[in-house]
């Protein structure tokens, strides 16, 4: 079986490589997977592109915007299953076996993983996981569900989903619309993981992002 692990990057060229040596290819290999890494850089600055290509990679461009180039890559996958990650050494790779067992175990379409079960306490600033907080807990009271972390971006899916959920954000929105929107039409779960700090500058806008992930809670419920 073929397995695609996709990872959106904008100037990462500290940590891409880094990130990529993380994946249990040797592993991956010895249990019948063929490995496709693919990186969608959203218009870097720096070598990011140049050094994810030395490390094996493909690499496509997209248009800047998390939910964008999610979307990209998605199309281009390979994989019978997609595996995702930021690209700052921030997920736990060597837990991709794992999470690919318990998708093909459980008979499962769809997982996403709980950072806060085994975060490194320097991971993420207070106001951060506040925020988390506040929107984990909005999504669950909007769409009736229970999740523990509703803006992880570590998934395991099932490629044959995604032409059915339709995914539409264009932004950090993006990672908790794919949950609520799987969770609607197949089987999900909700896997505990690790989280550590990552390796370069921090991306995220908090109070720009928090808000519009708000805003595109709202427009998902309202509007489907």
């Amino acid at each position: 079986m073929k397995i695609t692990i996709l990872m959106p990057a904008l100037n990462e060229e500290e940590s891409i490589v880094k990130t990529i040596g993380m994946i249990p290819f040797n592993f991956l290999k010895e249990t019948g997977y063929e490995t496709d890494v693919l990186i969608v850089d959203g218009g870097s600055t720096d070598k990011t592109a140049e050094c994810a290509k030395s490390a094996g990679a493909r690499v496509i461009i997209s248009r800047k915007g998390y939910g964008r180039q999610y979307i990209a890559g998605f199309k281009e996958a390979l994989g019978e299953i997609i595996i995702t990650a930021d690209s700052d050494c921030s997920y736990p790779m060597e837990e991709i076996p794992e999470l690919i067992n318990i998708l093909i175990s459980e008979n499962l379409d769809f997982i996403s993983t709980n950072r806060f079960a085994r975060m490194d306490r320097d991971s993420m600033m207070f106001l951060n996981k506040l925020g988390n907080k506040i929107l984990t807990l909005s999504t669950n009271l909007l769409f009736n569900s229970k999740l523990k972390d509703s803006q992880s971006g570590m998934w395991v899916i099932r490629k044959k989903i995604l032409d059915i959920i339709r995914l539409k954000g264009t932004g950090m929105s993006l990672s908790q619309e794919i949950k609520i929107r799987a969770s609607r039409n197949f089987k999900t779960r909700e896997v505990d993981s690790t989280y550590r700090k990552r390796v370069g500058k921090v991306k995220l806008r908090m109070f720009a992002d928090g808000m519009d992930n708000l805003f595109n809670l709202l427009k998902l419920r309202i509007l489907g």
